[in-house]
């Protein structure tokens, strides 16, 4: 070994030991008689001292030493004069009686701080100098332990890790897939997995009762804050379970993984409907670490000559508790936001309780004292509060006006990264109607069951039908979902034939999985976990970038190694690939 320490590991217990250390050249300090130099580790950094007095020849090299220099360190410990209580290694230093360069360095492009110097994309082509830094050091040490202990929790309950195969068959299920081709099969392709769906389906027809396994999953879509092209997911299918049971038991590794991890005891873990969901908050993963749940004002609006309230679909608001002091700057502010065209409201009316008890609009021509104090009774608004109103479409105002109380929430301090409110979304719908093409698609994926009462509705009101699916979500970010799959032939046909398959291509595309439910499938269901995103969530971080150690950037590349990249006409030609 060419250390006899890490430099993070030495204290005021070692005084007196000759020890070795080795790492890189932080920073280095000259005060004439005296060089102090730090040398970093991915544990920690220890300063090392020279004294020109004792050793003339050890100072002058060590004022040769670049930052981020490989040096190997001998020398004794003694006891720091001048004492950094902010780090381990703070009340000692090494006065060194040998230093070997092991490698010299250019000047690096950016600082090698915890503030840098380097801007995202700079960061990003030299990622494995971004990765010596503390903070990036950390979200990967976080993402190991999370991982372990995720290991450990699910040994503890008899689940086993099995690898499924990354080159598989292309469904047309789902996002796009990435495709391989064959050089064995010319012209036929292999795909990389969005899931291991079926496999770990056919795991629980093979007798694996309980299988999980933290895999790389691969999705050709468009990428923003929280998607890869790349991205690992925690997968996990239970058999002879029911939907009681997987929510019981992932609950209790999400519950684990805060207590391990995070050193938080989550205690309460509500449940609510998909349609509570969109009705009360205008989307099917609310952030409940606030309430301004949305009121629907359809019935004491209309009919007063607003033509805007008049001519909607839904009329509805949210109330921001003690912001009725807003300026119009603030105001014109959110006008401009929901306005904005990834929001797309046309407009806003907004009330305010003043201090007597009375509601000033922005409407008032049109509503009388009486009519405003029916908006203050739906919302139980108090004085110091403000209404806010978005109107049109049900299903685009919902959305709007679900952005529009993410964006206050954040204004007023209600969303603290630090605080955790999850929650399981249950009852989705099992089916989606795709407008342009005048079918069906699942809302989840085509193996989903439908909630047993609602069998009987498939093949006279499809639409209505719920899933027997659930998404764990927490503070507003979908981190699993999973469902009670179809283990029935007959029944899997029959979803097949509402999502627009013929019997030919529902076995081309999943003949196998059909046969091997004629072979004694037993009831099962799973759930998968976006890995990334519950390790960026724990880090307190906006992107799962920042959590991954070699992220592709918001164009699907690999800047640092230029990815992806042209091959050579050899290549193409070989995999039978015809030129351009």
């Amino acid at each position: 070994m060419l250390r006899t320490h890490t430099c993070g590991a030495l204290n005021i217990s070692d005084l007196g030991k000759e020890v070795i250390i080795s790492g890189w050249v932080q920073k280095s300090r000259d005060l004439g008689g005296m060089t102090f130099i730090d040398v970093r580790d991915r544990y920690g950094i220890t300063q090392i001292v020279f004294n020109m007095e004792e050793n003339d020849t050890l100072c002058k090299l060590a004022r040769t030493l670049g930052r981020e220099y490989v040096v190997q360190v001998a020398g004794t410990v003694i006891e720091r004069s001048s004492k950094n209580l902010k780090i381990p290694t703070g009340e000692i230093e090494i006065k060194v009686s040998a230093i070997e360069v092991l490698n010299e360095s250019k000047v690096p492009p950016f600082m090698i701080e915890d503030e840098t110097d380097g801007g995202e994309e700079l960061r990003a082509k030299y990622r494995y100098l971004d990765l010596r830094r503390n903070v990036v050091r950390k979200n990967l040490e976080l993402r190991h332990r999370m991982a372990q202990e995720t290991r450990k929790y699910m040994d503890s309950l008899n689940f086993i890790e099995v690898e499924t195969p990354v080159l598989i068959k292309s469904t047309p299920e789902g996002a796009r897939d990435f495709v391989v081709p064959s050089r064995m099969n010319n012209g036929e392709f292999y795909a990389l997995p969005q899931s291991p769906q079926t496999f770990k389906q056919l795991l629980m027809v093979s007798g694996f009762d309980r299988y999980f396994q933290i895999v790389k999953c691969f999705r050709d879509e468009d990428l923003r804050a929280d998607r890869q092209p790349e991205f690992t997911q925690i997968d996990c299918e239970m058999a002879f379970v029911t939907q009681e049971d997987i929510l019981n038991t992932f609950e209790g590794l999400a519950k684990h993984l805060f207590k391990a991890v995070k050193g938080i005891d989550i205690h309460e873990f509500p449940r609510m409907t998909y349609a509570d969901a969109m009705r009360l908050y205008g989307s099917d993963k609310p952030d409940i670490r606030f309430d301004m749940k949305f009121v629907e004002l359809n019935d004491v609006v209309k009919g007063k000559d607003f033509k805007v309230f008049d001519d909607a679909e839904l009329v509805v608001g949210v109330c921001a508790k003690g912001c009725a002091e807003y300026t119009r700057k603030q105001l014109d502010e959110l006008i401009d936001f929901v306005k904005r065209p990834q929001i797309g409201a046309t407009g806003l009316v907004y009330a305010r309780v003043q201090a007597d008890g009375t509601l000033k609009s922005s409407v008032d021509k049109f509503y009388d004292e009486a009519a405003l104090n029916l908006w203050k009774e739906k919302f139980a608004a108090e004085p110091g509060d403000l209404i806010l109103i978005l109107a049109g479409k049900a299903d685009k105002t919902r959305k709007a006006l679900s952005e529009l109380r993410l964006e206050m929430g954040s204004r007023l301090g209600l969303r603290a990264k630090n605080v955790f409110a999850p929650l399981w979304v249950l009852d989705f719908p099992l089916l989606e109607w795709d407008e342009e093409n005048n079918r069906y698609h699942a809302m989840h994926h085509p193996f989903t069951s439908p909630k047993p009462e609602d069998i009987s509705m498939l093949k006279t009101n499809a639409g209505d039908v719920r899933a027997n699916a659930y998404d764990m979500v927490i503070n507003g970010t979908e981190i699993g979902g999973g469902s009670i799959r179809i283990f029935n032939k007959e029944l899997q046909s029959t979803m097949f034939d509402l999502l627009g398959f013929s019997k030919e291509e529902a076995q081309k595309q999943f003949g196998f999985l059909m046969d091997a439910f004629e072979f004694g499938a037993p009831p099962h269901g799973g759930i998968a976990f976006g890995f990334d995103r519950w390790c960026s969530l724990f880090a307190e971080l906006d992107s799962i970038r920042d959590v991954i150690a070699f992220p592709k950037n918001n164009s699907g590349r690999d800047v640092m190694i230029d990815s992806p990249s042209t091959i050579s006409n050899e290549q193409l030609k070989e995999l039978g690939i015809k030129t351009l």
